[in-house]
Protein backbone atom coordinates (compact mmCIF):
# COMPACT_ATOMS: atom_id res chain seq x y z
CA UNK A 1 0.00 0.00 0.00
CA UNK A 2 1.07 3.24 -0.94
CA UNK A 3 2.22 6.15 2.27
CA UNK A 4 1.98 9.40 1.39
CA UNK A 5 4.39 10.55 3.64
CA UNK A 6 7.27 8.72 1.60
CA UNK A 7 9.92 11.03 -0.18
CA UNK A 8 9.14 10.90 -3.80
CA UNK A 9 10.44 8.43 -5.89
CA UNK A 10 10.94 6.13 -2.61
CA UNK A 11 9.26 3.07 -3.23
CA UNK A 12 7.32 0.54 -0.66
CA UNK A 13 8.55 -2.71 0.88
CA UNK A 14 7.25 -5.34 1.95
CA UNK A 15 7.64 -4.59 5.12
CA UNK A 16 5.65 -1.21 5.26
CA UNK A 17 2.52 -2.83 3.78
CA UNK A 18 0.25 -2.72 6.62
CA UNK A 19 -3.47 -4.32 6.48
CA UNK A 20 -6.27 -1.84 6.90
CA UNK A 21 -8.74 -1.93 9.23
CA UNK A 22 -12.28 -2.50 7.77
CA UNK A 23 -15.41 -1.11 9.99
CA UNK A 24 -16.52 -3.44 12.27
CA UNK A 25 -13.98 -6.44 11.90
CA UNK A 26 -12.22 -7.33 15.10
CA UNK A 27 -9.15 -6.12 16.22
CA UNK A 28 -6.62 -8.44 17.67
CA UNK A 29 -4.66 -7.49 20.72
CA UNK A 30 -1.79 -8.95 22.80
CA UNK A 31 -4.15 -10.35 25.32
CA UNK A 32 -6.56 -13.51 24.35
CA UNK A 33 -9.28 -12.08 24.35
CA UNK A 34 -10.96 -10.98 21.28
CA UNK A 35 -12.17 -7.29 21.03
CA UNK A 36 -13.91 -5.17 18.42
CA UNK A 37 -13.00 -2.22 17.59
CA UNK A 38 -15.92 0.08 15.94
CA UNK A 39 -13.53 2.30 12.95
CA UNK A 40 -14.84 5.22 11.19
CA UNK A 41 -15.44 4.34 7.35
CA UNK A 42 -12.83 5.19 5.43
CA UNK A 43 -12.88 5.39 1.28
CA UNK A 44 -11.75 2.31 -0.71
CA UNK A 45 -8.04 2.96 -1.57
CA UNK A 46 -5.79 0.53 -3.50
CA UNK A 47 -2.77 -1.13 -3.00
CA UNK A 48 -0.78 0.01 -6.26
CA UNK A 49 2.27 1.93 -6.15
CA UNK A 50 1.95 5.62 -6.97
CA UNK A 51 1.46 6.50 -10.72
CA UNK A 52 4.64 6.23 -12.88
CA UNK A 53 6.36 3.67 -9.92
CA UNK A 54 6.80 0.08 -10.89
CA UNK A 55 5.82 -2.35 -8.10
CA UNK A 56 8.01 -3.98 -5.97
CA UNK A 57 8.70 -7.25 -6.90
CA UNK A 58 8.72 -9.01 -3.57
CA UNK A 59 5.44 -7.37 -2.34
CA UNK A 60 2.53 -9.73 -1.31
CA UNK A 61 -1.07 -9.03 -0.97
CA UNK A 62 -1.70 -8.96 2.71
CA UNK A 63 -3.75 -11.48 4.44
CA UNK A 64 -6.84 -11.08 5.70
CA UNK A 65 -6.59 -11.93 9.50
CA UNK A 66 -8.73 -14.54 10.30
CA UNK A 67 -10.71 -13.14 13.57
CA UNK A 68 -14.22 -13.33 14.20
CA UNK A 69 -16.60 -11.00 13.30
CA UNK A 70 -18.92 -10.07 15.75
CA UNK A 71 -22.76 -10.36 15.22
CA UNK A 72 -24.08 -7.48 14.03
CA UNK A 73 -22.75 -4.12 12.71
CA UNK A 74 -21.51 -2.07 14.62
CA UNK A 75 -21.53 -4.22 18.33
CA UNK A 76 -18.61 -4.06 20.07
CA UNK A 77 -18.99 -8.03 21.62
CA UNK A 78 -17.91 -11.10 21.05
CA UNK A 79 -20.72 -14.04 20.34
CA UNK A 80 -20.98 -16.44 22.71
CA UNK A 81 -20.15 -19.18 20.14
CA UNK A 82 -17.14 -17.17 19.04
CA UNK A 83 -15.62 -17.12 22.31
CA UNK A 84 -15.75 -20.20 23.18
CA UNK A 85 -14.52 -21.29 20.11
CA UNK A 86 -11.39 -18.93 20.44
CA UNK A 87 -11.14 -19.48 24.20
CA UNK A 88 -8.20 -21.03 25.44
CA UNK A 89 -8.51 -24.48 27.14
CA UNK A 90 -9.26 -24.72 30.82
CA UNK A 91 -6.11 -26.75 32.80
CA UNK A 92 -7.20 -29.87 33.24
CA UNK A 93 -5.27 -30.20 36.59
CA UNK A 94 -8.63 -31.06 38.53
CA UNK A 95 -8.42 -34.93 37.06
CA UNK A 96 -4.62 -35.11 38.05
CA UNK A 97 -5.84 -37.96 40.77
CA UNK A 98 -4.25 -41.29 42.08
CA UNK A 99 -5.72 -43.90 40.02
CA UNK A 100 -7.00 -46.69 42.64
CA UNK A 101 -5.37 -49.92 42.66
CA UNK A 102 -6.37 -52.78 40.49
CA UNK A 103 -7.90 -54.75 43.46
CA UNK A 104 -10.14 -51.51 44.28
CA UNK A 105 -11.18 -51.27 40.35
CA UNK A 106 -11.59 -55.06 40.27
CA UNK A 107 -13.91 -54.49 43.54
CA UNK A 108 -15.90 -52.02 42.40
CA UNK A 109 -16.30 -53.41 38.99
CA UNK A 110 -18.03 -56.45 40.79
CA UNK A 111 -19.93 -54.71 43.12
CA UNK A 112 -21.68 -52.52 39.93
CA UNK A 113 -22.23 -55.85 37.80
CA UNK A 114 -23.16 -57.73 40.84
CA UNK A 115 -25.94 -54.64 41.34
CA UNK A 116 -27.24 -54.51 37.84
CA UNK A 117 -27.03 -58.25 37.28
CA UNK A 118 -30.48 -59.90 37.48
CA UNK A 119 -31.53 -61.67 40.68
CA UNK A 120 -31.83 -65.53 40.77
CA UNK A 121 -35.58 -65.85 41.13
CA UNK A 122 -35.53 -69.49 43.13
CA UNK A 123 -32.95 -68.67 45.63
CA UNK A 124 -35.12 -64.93 46.25
CA UNK A 125 -37.78 -67.00 46.63
CA UNK A 126 -36.93 -69.76 49.06
CA UNK A 127 -35.28 -66.81 51.14
CA UNK A 128 -39.05 -65.08 51.39
CA UNK A 129 -40.59 -68.83 52.25
CA UNK A 130 -37.40 -69.27 55.27
CA UNK A 131 -38.11 -66.06 56.64
CA UNK A 132 -42.40 -66.62 56.62
CA UNK A 133 -42.04 -70.05 58.11
CA UNK A 134 -38.81 -68.83 61.20
CA UNK A 135 -41.99 -67.80 63.57
CA UNK A 136 -44.41 -70.44 63.09
CA UNK A 137 -41.74 -72.88 63.84
CA UNK A 138 -40.03 -71.60 66.35
CA UNK A 139 -43.37 -70.88 68.09
CA UNK A 140 -44.46 -74.64 67.75
CA UNK A 141 -41.11 -75.51 69.31
CA UNK A 142 -41.69 -72.77 72.27
CA UNK A 143 -45.47 -74.25 72.88
CA UNK A 144 -44.01 -78.37 72.73
CA UNK A 145 -41.95 -77.34 75.30
CA UNK A 146 -44.16 -76.02 77.57
CA UNK A 147 -46.15 -79.08 77.18
CA UNK A 148 -44.13 -81.56 79.01
CA UNK A 149 -43.83 -82.91 82.86
CA UNK A 150 -40.50 -80.63 83.18
CA UNK A 151 -42.23 -77.50 82.70
CA UNK A 152 -46.09 -78.71 84.75
CA UNK A 153 -43.33 -79.89 87.91
CA UNK A 154 -41.18 -76.33 87.81
CA UNK A 155 -45.22 -75.01 88.08
CA UNK A 156 -46.17 -77.16 91.00
CA UNK A 157 -43.21 -76.32 92.95
CA UNK A 158 -42.18 -72.86 92.24
CA UNK A 159 -43.39 -70.47 95.02
CA UNK A 160 -46.63 -68.45 94.40
CA UNK A 161 -48.87 -71.02 92.77
CA UNK A 162 -52.00 -71.39 93.90
CA UNK A 163 -52.63 -74.59 96.09
CA UNK A 164 -55.94 -76.74 95.31
CA UNK A 165 -58.93 -75.73 97.27
CA UNK A 166 -60.40 -79.12 96.98
CA UNK A 167 -57.77 -81.52 98.16
CA UNK A 168 -55.19 -82.25 95.50
CA UNK A 169 -51.73 -82.54 96.59
CA UNK A 170 -48.87 -81.56 94.74
CA UNK A 171 -48.06 -84.79 94.53
CA UNK A 172 -51.87 -85.44 92.56
CA UNK A 173 -51.36 -82.77 90.93
CA UNK A 174 -48.29 -83.92 89.27
CA UNK A 175 -49.52 -87.30 88.39
CA UNK A 176 -52.75 -86.52 86.91
CA UNK A 177 -51.52 -83.78 85.28
CA UNK A 178 -49.04 -85.77 83.45
CA UNK A 179 -51.65 -87.83 82.37
CA UNK A 180 -53.28 -84.81 80.80
CA UNK A 181 -50.67 -83.60 79.32
CA UNK A 182 -49.07 -86.97 77.62
CA UNK A 183 -52.63 -87.57 76.31
CA UNK A 184 -52.10 -84.33 74.30
CA UNK A 185 -48.96 -85.86 72.44
CA UNK A 186 -49.20 -89.23 72.70
CA UNK A 187 -51.65 -92.17 70.24
CA UNK A 188 -53.44 -92.99 72.98
CA UNK A 189 -57.56 -93.47 72.85
CA UNK A 190 -59.86 -91.49 75.04
CA UNK A 191 -60.03 -94.24 77.35
CA UNK A 192 -56.93 -93.49 78.48
CA UNK A 193 -57.84 -89.94 80.09
CA UNK A 194 -61.59 -91.45 80.58
CA UNK A 195 -60.71 -94.87 82.41
CA UNK A 196 -58.97 -93.01 85.30
CA UNK A 197 -60.28 -93.03 88.88
CA UNK A 198 -60.28 -90.27 91.45
CA UNK A 199 -59.12 -91.09 95.08
CA UNK A 200 -62.87 -91.35 95.73
CA UNK A 201 -64.26 -94.16 93.41
CA UNK A 202 -65.15 -91.86 90.88
CA UNK A 203 -64.52 -91.10 87.33
CA UNK A 204 -61.32 -88.30 87.47
CA UNK A 205 -62.41 -86.57 84.27
CA UNK A 206 -65.97 -85.89 82.92
CA UNK A 207 -66.91 -86.87 79.76
CA UNK A 208 -66.80 -83.04 78.83
CA UNK A 209 -63.58 -83.04 79.90
CA UNK A 210 -62.11 -85.60 77.85
CA UNK A 211 -63.88 -84.40 74.97
CA UNK A 212 -62.27 -80.90 75.16
CA UNK A 213 -59.19 -82.75 75.92
CA UNK A 214 -59.75 -84.66 72.40
CA UNK A 215 -59.98 -81.11 70.79
CA UNK A 216 -56.84 -80.12 72.23
CA UNK A 217 -55.19 -83.13 71.03
CA UNK A 218 -56.12 -82.57 67.47
CA UNK A 219 -55.10 -79.41 67.23
CA UNK A 220 -51.59 -80.15 68.96
CA UNK A 221 -50.92 -82.70 66.99
CA UNK A 222 -52.29 -81.04 63.59
CA UNK A 223 -50.02 -78.09 64.39
CA UNK A 224 -46.90 -79.68 65.07
CA UNK A 225 -47.25 -81.94 62.35
CA UNK A 226 -47.90 -79.42 59.94
CA UNK A 227 -44.74 -77.38 61.87
CA UNK A 228 -42.39 -80.01 61.55
CA UNK A 229 -43.05 -80.09 57.59
CA UNK A 230 -42.65 -76.97 57.50
CA UNK A 231 -39.45 -77.18 59.36
CA UNK A 232 -38.01 -79.84 57.22
CA UNK A 233 -38.95 -77.61 53.95
CA UNK A 234 -36.92 -74.75 55.77
CA UNK A 235 -34.01 -76.95 56.73
CA UNK A 236 -33.73 -77.86 52.54
CA UNK A 237 -34.44 -74.14 51.66
CA UNK A 238 -31.38 -73.41 53.82
CA UNK A 239 -29.13 -76.53 52.52
CA UNK A 240 -30.07 -75.46 48.91
CA UNK A 241 -29.26 -71.54 49.93
CA UNK A 242 -26.14 -72.72 51.60
CA UNK A 243 -24.68 -74.44 48.41
CA UNK A 244 -25.78 -72.17 45.66
CA UNK A 245 -26.44 -68.62 47.04
CA UNK A 246 -23.80 -67.89 49.68
CA UNK A 247 -25.28 -65.38 52.43
CA UNK A 248 -28.78 -66.30 51.34
CA UNK A 249 -29.43 -68.18 54.44
CA UNK A 250 -28.25 -65.78 56.70
CA UNK A 251 -30.58 -62.80 55.44
CA UNK A 252 -33.43 -65.30 55.37
CA UNK A 253 -32.71 -66.07 59.13
CA UNK A 254 -32.36 -62.54 60.00
CA UNK A 255 -35.81 -61.23 58.00
CA UNK A 256 -37.27 -64.29 59.64
CA UNK A 257 -36.11 -62.85 63.22
CA UNK A 258 -36.87 -59.72 62.34
CA UNK A 259 -41.13 -61.10 61.87
CA UNK A 260 -40.96 -62.67 64.98
CA UNK A 261 -40.11 -60.23 67.00
CA UNK A 262 -42.76 -57.52 65.88
CA UNK A 263 -45.63 -60.56 65.98
CA UNK A 264 -44.65 -61.36 69.44
CA UNK A 265 -44.17 -57.74 70.62
CA UNK A 266 -47.64 -56.93 69.35
CA UNK A 267 -49.49 -59.97 71.08
CA UNK A 268 -47.56 -59.38 74.35
CA UNK A 269 -48.65 -55.92 74.53
CA UNK A 270 -52.20 -57.46 73.57
CA UNK A 271 -52.09 -60.27 76.16
CA UNK A 272 -50.62 -57.52 79.15
CA UNK A 273 -53.68 -55.00 78.41
CA UNK A 274 -57.02 -56.91 78.21
CA UNK A 275 -55.20 -60.83 79.35
CA UNK A 276 -58.89 -62.53 79.75
CA UNK A 277 -60.13 -61.45 76.38
CA UNK A 278 -56.88 -62.63 74.79
CA UNK A 279 -57.34 -65.62 76.18
CA UNK A 280 -61.21 -66.25 75.25
CA UNK A 281 -60.15 -64.84 71.60
CA UNK A 282 -57.31 -68.16 71.21
CA UNK A 283 -59.63 -70.37 72.53
CA UNK A 284 -62.42 -69.22 70.68
CA UNK A 285 -60.65 -69.57 67.28
CA UNK A 286 -59.50 -73.13 67.63
CA UNK A 287 -63.05 -74.80 69.73
CA UNK A 288 -66.39 -74.84 69.79
CA UNK A 289 -68.46 -72.38 72.23
CA UNK A 290 -69.08 -73.88 75.01
CA UNK A 291 -66.83 -76.91 74.80
CA UNK A 292 -63.60 -75.46 76.79
CA UNK A 293 -65.60 -73.38 79.83
CA UNK A 294 -65.90 -75.65 82.98
CA UNK A 295 -66.96 -75.09 87.22
CA UNK A 296 -64.39 -74.31 89.28
CA UNK A 297 -64.23 -77.76 91.03
CA UNK A 298 -63.93 -79.78 87.88
CA UNK A 299 -60.56 -81.83 87.85
CA UNK A 300 -59.05 -79.57 84.75
CA UNK A 301 -59.60 -76.60 85.97
CA UNK A 302 -57.83 -77.65 89.45
CA UNK A 303 -54.62 -78.86 87.65
CA UNK A 304 -54.63 -75.98 85.70
CA UNK A 305 -55.55 -73.25 86.96
CA UNK A 306 -55.46 -69.58 85.34
CA UNK A 307 -52.16 -68.60 86.89
CA UNK A 308 -50.85 -71.81 84.99
CA UNK A 309 -51.92 -70.67 81.35
CA UNK A 310 -50.46 -67.18 82.39
CA UNK A 311 -47.40 -68.60 82.75
CA UNK A 312 -47.26 -71.03 80.30
CA UNK A 313 -47.93 -67.76 77.27
CA UNK A 314 -45.26 -65.99 79.66
CA UNK A 315 -43.07 -68.52 79.15
CA UNK A 316 -43.61 -69.36 75.73
CA UNK A 317 -42.90 -65.48 74.84
CA UNK A 318 -39.72 -65.62 76.69
CA UNK A 319 -38.98 -68.66 74.47
CA UNK A 320 -39.88 -67.24 71.26
CA UNK A 321 -37.96 -63.91 72.33
CA UNK A 322 -34.78 -65.62 73.40
CA UNK A 323 -34.80 -67.57 69.88
CA UNK A 324 -35.23 -64.49 67.88
CA UNK A 325 -32.67 -62.33 69.62
CA UNK A 326 -30.24 -65.20 69.54
CA UNK A 327 -30.86 -65.40 65.84
CA UNK A 328 -30.53 -61.48 65.35
CA UNK A 329 -27.20 -61.68 66.95
CA UNK A 330 -25.67 -64.15 64.66
CA UNK A 331 -27.00 -63.20 61.69
CA UNK A 332 -27.03 -59.40 62.01
CA UNK A 333 -25.55 -58.26 58.60
CA UNK A 334 -22.23 -56.99 59.40
CA UNK A 335 -19.74 -55.56 57.13
CA UNK A 336 -17.49 -58.44 57.73
CA UNK A 337 -20.29 -61.00 56.99
CA UNK A 338 -21.19 -59.24 53.74
CA UNK A 339 -17.74 -59.05 52.76
CA UNK A 340 -17.44 -62.92 53.36
CA UNK A 341 -20.48 -63.95 51.97
CA UNK A 342 -20.05 -61.66 48.72
CA UNK A 343 -16.21 -63.68 48.40
CA UNK A 344 -17.62 -66.85 48.83
CA UNK A 345 -20.27 -66.31 46.08
CA UNK A 346 -17.67 -64.73 44.19
CA UNK A 347 -15.28 -67.98 44.37
CA UNK A 348 -18.24 -70.11 43.88
CA UNK A 349 -19.28 -68.72 40.54
CA UNK A 350 -15.97 -68.58 39.12
CA UNK A 351 -15.50 -72.61 39.86
CA UNK A 352 -19.17 -72.83 38.12
CA UNK A 353 -17.81 -71.00 35.38
CA UNK A 354 -14.82 -73.20 35.83
CA UNK A 355 -17.27 -76.00 35.34
CA UNK A 356 -18.47 -75.14 32.47
CA UNK A 357 -15.93 -73.81 30.50
CA UNK A 358 -14.82 -77.30 28.97
CA UNK A 359 -18.18 -78.06 27.57
CA UNK A 360 -18.33 -74.91 26.20
CA UNK A 361 -15.12 -75.37 24.04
Amino acid sequence: MADTDNAPGQQDTAEDVRPVPRPNDTVEHDDASPRTAALPAEPSRTDAPPTGEPAAADATPAPVPAVPLSAGAGSSRVSDDDARRYAEPPSDTGALTLRPSDDEVARRAAQREQAVAPKPGLPRFLQVLVAVLFPVIVLAGAVRAVTTSAFLWIEYHRPGFPADSYGFSTEDRMTYGSYALDYVVNLAPARYLGGLVSPGGGQLFLDSEVGHMEDVKAVLQLSFAAAFLLFVVAVASCIYLARKYKGGVRRALFSGAVITLVLIIALAVAAILAWQTFFTQVHALFFADGSWTFRVDDTLIRLFPEQFWTDAAASVGAIVLLATLLTLILTWPTKARRERSRTAQEAYQARYAAGLEPRIR
